[in-house]
């Protein structure tokens, strides 16, 4: 039989219905729980006076089952906070869980707007460990949402932070989940960093509970992503964050290594932090991380190596430490991961600065590995044009005398289709200019005759385009590639009377003019220029 409402007040009438059975179904389990109570010999002795005061509360559960109590009514709550303030730390645990059952069953913004905050804030002060743990579960749901935190940054801070010190490793678990919401918000973060937060969960670093130790790291991770409160993370002495830190990344549990991972290559933006980091051995452990097989792992270890190469003091040291072969075995092996193989290129190009990293990238196979990126699928623009760059500054200096990197014998047909079809994505202007520089820097041995000699065709549409385009850049590159593919008289052959013969020759003409126009114009001298 039709009821004659509408959807939307049939699922509001269902869920009421649903409500009022979850509340039949507590209240029975609460007899239960006090009939036991009455037959225990704690209670046979405890005062008559508390024991009155308990029997009395105890028909403030019984709103939360009456038909013709509106669910959820002024009343109801009223009575749910009596429980909550009752010196009965039984009862105390009870409105804990209720209100925990709330939290999941009500919008989490509702909570709040119907003042049980205030309450569940109190059972932080029970003497019940359960109580405690519920009521600070409860306060981390909430926390999740971004509209609570306010709120519960006005009187929840400090209980939050004693409780985190709790010997009880659920209560501690729950207060540091908590924590970790409210460091989602630059606001509650402040206002967290300003009542010594930061301490508190250096300390939890060093918690037995890896969930507690995760849950501190990720949101010290979020404070450090403010440089504002650096000074205070480095303020703990004896370098005591970061020793942490780095202990945490020798953990069995992989997912705190690697957010403690995280958490330094966020300090690390701060040089003082990269000096001080180098300064305890970083290194040693950064390399364990790399080994492992998961890409999740790896990728914290590779950042920050990343981090620390960009800051020229540290580079012999880390070639010193062997991390080119490392970092070439990264590019043989995870090939799927662009943040490993953007990381890679970074340590890689950042490290080549000196003569002693140029002379490990020729001995380790960083070469090889490169060239094997390029035919990675499904590899993002931006991570080949990672890959194109380091390739073409290694082949830029591998042209000195001294520096025998040798890409002409270590490159296949493969990657030498892959590099010409990138030098015709013109509206990729410069992952085609680095794809088009490294063929032009090919030596034209039989070898590479024979793997280029396919593509003369597609070679000759592109070399078009990049004379005719106004970019300087692009003629020069063209001219230097066609230079060197003259040296193969099949190209010649191609070239002769070709659309791309007679650009050349225009290029070459308006050379010439602007250099017979400069010729004509005199060196302004000094006391011309500034009078």
């Amino acid at each position: 039989m039709a009821s004659g409402l509408c959807e939307n007040c049939s699922q509001l009438r269902e869920l009421t219905a649903h409500l009022r059975k979850v509340c039949r179904e507590f209240e029975r389990k609460i007899r239960n729980v006090f009939r036991e109570f009455s037959e225990c010999n704690c209670v046979r002795i405890t005062p008559e006076r508390s024991f009155l005061r308990t029997t009395q509360e105890l028909p403030s559960l019984r709103l939360l089952n009456d038909d013709e109590t509106q669910l959820l009514s002024q009343e109801s709550l009223q009575a749910l906070n009596k429980l909550a303030v009752s010196e009965n730390t039984g009862l105390q645990m009870s409105a804990a869980m209720h209100y925990l059952h709330l939290s999941h069953l009500l919008c989490k913004e509702l909570v709040i707007e119907m003042g049980m905050l205030v309450p569940i804030l109190e059972l932080f002060q029970s003497g019940d460990s359960a109580a405690q743990c519920h009521s600070c579960a409860c306060v981390a749901m909430l926390a999740s949402s971004e509209s609570n935190k306010d709120a519960i940054v006005v009187d929840g801070i400090i209980p939050l932070l004693a409780l985190a010190k709790s010997y009880d490793p659920r209560v501690q678990q729950n207060a540091t989940w908590a924590l970790l919401h409210l460091t989602q918000s630059d606001g509650s973060t402040r206002i967290l960093c300003q009542a010594g937060a930061i301490p508190v969960l250096v300390l939890l670093l060093q918690s037995s509970d890896s969930e507690v130790q995760f849950c501190s790291c990720t949101a010290l991770c979020n404070i450090a992503a403010i440089r504002e409160h650096h000074p205070k993370l480095l303020s703990i002495g004896g370098h005591y964050l970061l020793k942490s830190l780095l202990t945490l990344m020798l953990s069995s549990v992989q997912k705190n290594s690697a957010q403690a991972c995280r958490c330094l290559q966020t300090l690390s933006k701060n040089v003082l932090i990269q000096e001080q980091l180098m300064e305890l051995d970083c290194v040693l452990p950064l390399k364990a991380l790399l080994k492992t097989s998961a890409a999740v792992w790896t990728e914290p270890a590779v950042t920050l190596l990343s981090a620390l190469s960009a800051h020229p003091p540290n580079n012999d040291f880390l070639v010193s430490e062997g991390l080119l072969d490392e970092v070439a075995l990264l590019l043989h092996h995870h090939r799927s991961s662009s943040a490993i193989i953007t990381h890679s290129c970074v340590i890689i190009t950042n490290l080549c600065s000196s003569r002693m990293g140029q002379q490990a990238v020729m001995e380790s196979l960083c070469l090889s590995g490169l060239l094997g990126a390029l035919l990675s699928p499904g590899l993002s623009d931006e991570t080949l044009l990672h890959v194109t760059s380091c390739l073409n500054h290694l082949t830029t200096w591998s042209e000195w005398p001294g520096h025998p990197l040798n890409l002409s014998a270590a490159i296949t047909a493969e990657q030498v289709s892959g590099l010409v079809k990138m030098s015709g994505q013109i509206q990729n202007s410069l992952l085609s200019c680095n794809c088009a520089a490294i063929i032009s820097k090919l030596e034209m041995t039989e070898e590479i005759i024979g793997l280029l000699r396919p593509h003369y065709i597609t070679m000759s549409e592109y070399l078009l385009v990049f004379l005719k385009k106004k970019d300087v850049k692009f003629q020069h590159l063209g001219i230097v590639t066609i230079f060197n593919l003259k040296k193969d008289g099949d190209f010649s052959s191609l070239l002769a009377d070709s659309e791309l013969e007679v650009e050349l020759r225009k290029v070459h003409a308006q050379t010439e003019e602007t250099r017979r126009l400069l010729q004509m114009i005199q060196p302004l001298s000094p006391s011309s220029v500034n009078p």
